[in-house]
This record gives C-alpha cells, sequence and structure tokens, in this order.
C-alpha cells in the first residue's frame, strides 16, 4: 500500500450485512436445537485509502429444513416473498427463478444478472422475512430458530464495485462460543467447557461462476471463439490502440496495447486456464472481418478447427496482429496464413483494408464447425466476441442479420442448439449483441449471456469468468465452520480474486501475489458462495451450545495499492 493513504470509515455501502450468531438452544428432542444468524453493516477500526470506492452487494438465500431448498430471504426483494426480484416497471416483476440453468437439474436459479449500481438498494432496505419452520419475525440476515441435525442452508452473493478496481477480502469478526442452556441429553456426553457447534457445522466457500447457489462440477463442452478481425481491432486510425502502454502477449512484446492484443491474451489463459484444470473440452476459433472492392464474400473462416489437444489452439492465437492483419489486406480470398498485412497499428498496408463487420457469418462458420466436429450429446457454445456493428463493407455481397445467425444457432435444428455468449466491446452494437446473446434451445436477449464491455482492458476477466463455466466452479475453503470462521478472522481475512484464470491459491499465497487480480470497477458481477450443514450424525453434545460470529467484505483500490491489505 501506499504510506501517503487517506483513511475512511467503511459505510453500508462498502461492507455486506454480516452472517452471524449461530444460536444453539434445547428443542426437546434429544437431537433439536435451534440456531440463528444475524448481520452487522460495518466492523470498527476498518479502513479503506483515498478513493472513492463503492461496493454493492445482493444475495439470494436457501434452507433445506427437510422440505428441499426453499427461498428465505434475499436483496433485492422487491414483494418480500424471499425470492430475490425486482419490479420490471410495467406491473410484472423478473426474479431469481427466470434465470433457471436448463442444464443443470439441482439449479433453482441464479442472482438476476441485470442487477447493477444503478438498481440495488441499500441493505437496510433489506426484508428479512420470517423463520418458514417457527413463523418468528426474522431482523437479521439468517435467524432461523429451529434448526435439526440433517439441515442445511446456502447463501450466494453477488459483488458489484461500482466505481474504481478494487481488492477484496472476505472476513470474519466477533465470533464467540458458549455452552448456551445445558440439557440433560447434553450433559450426558458433554461436559460445559465451552460450545461446541462449529467445529461440528460443515462450511464450504465458493465462487459461484453462475450465481446459482449451488456449487456445480465440470460438464463436458465443446467450444467455439468467434473473434472480431476487423481492422478497428488493430490499427489506430479506427480505435484499434486503447493505450500507450506495453504489452507482452505470448512471444510478443509491443510498445502500446490493441483490442487484439488484449484479446489474445484473454483467449490464451481461457485456453490455458481449462487445460490446467484438465477440462473435458474441445476449442476451436472463428474469425470474421468485412470485404473490400473486388471481394464477392466476407473475409471469414476457421483460424483453429476444434480440437481436445489445448496446447494446438494455444499456440495458434500466437500472433494475432499479423494474423488479422493478413485478413483485411491483400485480396479477394485473404486468409490468417496470407503473411501479406501490415500488423503495425500505425500503418496500413498500401490499397487500405476491407472494411465492413460480417458477425452472422462468423456465426455461420463456428456453427458449422461444431457441427462437423462436435461429439454427440455434448454442450455446444459459440463466444463471439466483437466492437462493432454488423455491416456491409465495400464489395458486392450483403451481410446476413446476425440476430438470424444466432437463432440458428441457439435453435435444436440445424443441429447442435448451442449456448452463444456474446461480448461487446466499446460497441455501439450493444443491443444487437444482446439480443443475440443465450442459451440453447431459448429466444435470446439474456442478459446472464452478454457481457458490455466498456473498457477493453477488462476482457481477460470476462473471458475468466466465462472459463469458469467450464470446470468445476473453484472452491476456496471447505471445512469445518470453525477452521473457516478463523481463516476469515485472521488478519485482514481471506483475500479473493478477481480472475480466476490466474492460479492463485486464497489460503496459501501472500495477498499481495501477482497471480492475484483486482475486481473489476465496472459494475461485472462476481459471486461468492456460502453453504453450511450440520449433519445427521451429530448428537446431543451440541445442545445448548451457541455460536456468534459477524461476516463481511473489505475493497480497497487498486490503484497504487498491491493487495497486501490494512497493516496490523
Amino acid at each position: 500500500m501506499t504510506n501517503d493513504s487517506t483513511n475512511f470509515d467503511l459505510s453500508r455501502r462498502k461492507l455486506l450485512a454480516g452472517l452471524g450468531a449461530v444460536g444453539v438452544a434445547s428443542a426437546g428432542a434429544g437431537l433439536g436445537t435451534t440456531a440463528y444468524f444475524n448481520d452487522t453493516e460495518t466492523f470498527a477500526g476498518n479502513s479503506l485509502t483515498a478513493g472513492e470506492l463503492n461496493l454493492l452487494v445482493d444475495w439470494q438465500q436457501t434452507y433445506d429444513f427437510g422440505n428441499g431448498h426453499t427461498f428465505i430471504n434475499a436483496h433485492p426483494d422487491h414483494d418480500g416473498d424471499g425470492e430475490q426480484s425486482i419490479s420490471d416497471g410495467d406491473g410484472g416483476q423478473i426474479k431469481y427463478s427466470d434465470y433457471v440453468d436448463i442444464d443443470d437439474p439441482d439449479s433453482t436459479g441464479e442472482n438476476l444478472p441485470i442487477l447493477n449500481c444503478d438498481n440495488i438498494p441499500p441493505i437496510d432496505e433489506a426484508d428479512f422475512r420470517t423463520d418458514p419452520v417457527t413463523g418468528n419475525q426474522m431482523d437479521t440476515l439468517v435467524q432461523l430458530t429451529d434448526v435439526k441435525p440433517g439441515d442445511e442452508g446456502e447463501i450466494t452473493f453477488s459483488l458489484h464495485l461500482c466505481d474504481n478496481p478494487g481488492y477484496v477480502w472476505m472476513q470474519a469478526d466477533n465470533v464467540s462460543e458458549s455452552e448456551g442452556v445445558d440439557t440433560d441429553p447434553e450433559l450426558a456426553v458433554d461436559t460445559p467447557d465451552g460450545g461446541d457447534l462449529a467445529q461440528f457445522i460443515n462450511a464450504k466457500l465458493w465462487y459461484d461462476a453462475d450465481c446459482d447457489n449451488v456449487r456445480d462440477e465440470a460438464e463436458p463442452a465443446d467450444i467455439m471463439l468467434t473473434l472480431d478481425f476487423s481492422g478497428s481491432m488493430l490499427y489506430r486510425q479506427y480505435t484499434g490502440v486503447v493505450s500507450e502502454d506495453p504489452i507482452t502477449v505470448g512471444p510478443d512484446n509491443f510498445s502500446e496495447t490493441t483490442k487484439i492484443d488484449l484479446v489474445e491474451l484473454a483467449a490464451k489463459e481461457f485456453v490455458q486456464y481449462l487445460d490446467a484444470q484438465n477440462a473435458d473440452v474441445q476449442v476451436g476459433i472463428a474469425y470474421f472481418d468485412g470485404e473490400r472492392n473486388g471481394d464477392t464474400e466476407p473475409r471469414t473462416g476457421i483460424l483453429q478447427p476444434m480440437t481436445s489437444d489445448l496446447s494446438v489452439v494455444d499456440a495458434s492465437l500466437n500472433g494475432l496482429r499479423q494474423k488479422l492483419a493478413n485478413v483485411v489486406s491483400g485480396g479477394a480470398g485473404s486468409t490468417p496464413f496470407d503473411g501479406d498485412g501490415s500488423p503495425d497499428p500505425n500503418t496500413l498496408a498500401s490499397g487500405g483494408i476491407a472494411t465492413g463487420t460480417f458477425i452472422g457469418e462468423g456465426i455461420d462458420d463456428a456453427q458449422a464447425e461444431l457441427a462437423l466436429n462436435g461429439r454427440p450429446g455434448i454442450k455446444a457454445v459459440n463466444i463471439v466476441l466483437s466492437d462493432g456493428e454488423s455491416f456491409n463493407g465495400t464489395g458486392s455481397t450483403s451481410f446476413s442479420s446476425p440476430q438470424d445467425a444466432a437463432t440458428d444457432a441457439r435453435s435444436s435444428s440445424p443441429s447442435p442448439a448451442t449456448d452463444l455468449y456474446t461480448v461487446s466491446v466499446g460497441s455501439a452494437n450493444d443491443s444487437i449483441l444482446q439480443d443475440m446473446a443465450g442459451a440453447a434451445t431459448s429466444p435470446g436477449d439474456d442478459p446472464q449471456f452478454f457481457y458490455d464491455v466498456d473498457d477493453p482492458v477488462v476482457i481477460p476477466t470476462v473471458f475468466g469468468v466465462l472459463a469458469s463455466q467450464f470446470v468445476a466452479e473453484k472452491i476456496i475453503m471447505e471445512d469445518s465452520l470453525d477452521n473457516v470462521l478463523a481463516a476469515l478472522s485472521s488478519g485482514n481475512g481471506i483475500p479473493l480474486d478477481g480472475n480466476i484464470l490466474t492460479m492463485y491459491d486464497e489460503l496459501e499465497d501472500p495477498a499481495a501475489d501477482e497471480d492475484r487480480d483486482a475486481f473489476e470497477g465496472n459494475g461485472l458481477m462476481y459471486c461468492i458462495g456460502l453453504d453450511w450443514e450440520l449433519p445427521f450424525e451429530v448428537g446431543n453434545v451440541i445442545q445448548g451450545d451457541t455460536l456468534a460470529f459477524d461476516l463481511g467484505f473489505y475493497t480497497e483500490q487498486e490503484r497504487h495499492n498491491d493487495g497486501a491489505g490494512v497493516s496490523a
């Protein structure tokens, strides 16, 4: 951290209300216990360094007390029924269960992907509802008053940094345990020497990539990356240069940063991460540009056929500057492998370049590759990235509708029905790309599948979020609740990683490790899941025991800080 920082007290918009006070008392039946969790909005003594940070949090909580997971409370919850929802402004509502993962039978939905820094209410407007077992009013985040062995609960928190990027920690505080009320059944098996509850509760903390309140295992997938190879991704005169900062991508070093550099970096990290995780995937790459005078068809095609050998895919992503330049330069039929283009973003090949952006044709090429080399019964995925509107170049062809191409890709005929993710990079094309996005067989226009990237620097983070869809969701810690609370209470708490593509160990690596990334400050949604379970085999030893704790999130700005956190 810098030594000249200015400190500010944390406010409710920077810390989430905590989980707390799992209190267990006698409930009569020998194994019976009661429990509740409460919340706090600040931790005394916490501070953040100079700069305006705005961390907003929403959540969905579920509880299984023998009847399956049911909604307990959520934020926001405009109608107070326990299920996360907001008004649609037309007398209806948009709710959590509208976003069911059709490929996951255990999924109930996901935290609303349309929530952002403009529509998340302050925490003091949260409705905590009533205990579903006892009917008692809950005035804190979780306050369950008749928990029994075999019960379990889960909360997925959605984090949104609205202003500057920031490092985020998850913390616990005010942890306390006691015997509470000693009952005869407990005294028969336990001595009154302090509470035992925390060590008997199993807890799991993980990155809930799809925000669905379920820790998902890996699922096989065939994936096409469909990339914009138009001149605006590289050349300065077409806004291709996004920064004068140098960048190293694979074997290449450049004195400035272009959009295609960030795409190459992100795509290589995407592929390398899936390879390191031994993901059961095939990956291929399609590209699309436009056309120029004399062309009779757009310059689109397959850069790399789908393969399970991800080292081959990684190698094919080297030198995207040159490959893009080859496509947009030269005569009709130019391909990434011609070698006839100038990769210098400050110059153009004589005679100019092909113009236009044929997104629909690029999707069609990717879909043909999925049909040709995809595996039967395996989920098909197409990730489409573009920085411009789909439009004709100067040749003689007319581009097809990208929405129609996307509809065909999502549909079951022609096969395969494909999940279509779209990434809009500083584009005027946002509405079209969002219309295109959606799950296989869906009508599209699904914000869950659309990423609006105003700053191209965020592209690698978006690819990190996407990569997490194809591997088992990363567990941060799985242990007894007392050990999880100990880790959250130690020092600054558990440092969270804003980019899952980096090989960062939250429990073993230092907070300032180079593999730990800040969370982007553009409102991108990140989700953290916390699951707890009181096993069936726990007996009278916990009767009357009490456990209390607070839980929160802390953030400090990335700029001028290295992620080490506040010194003790």
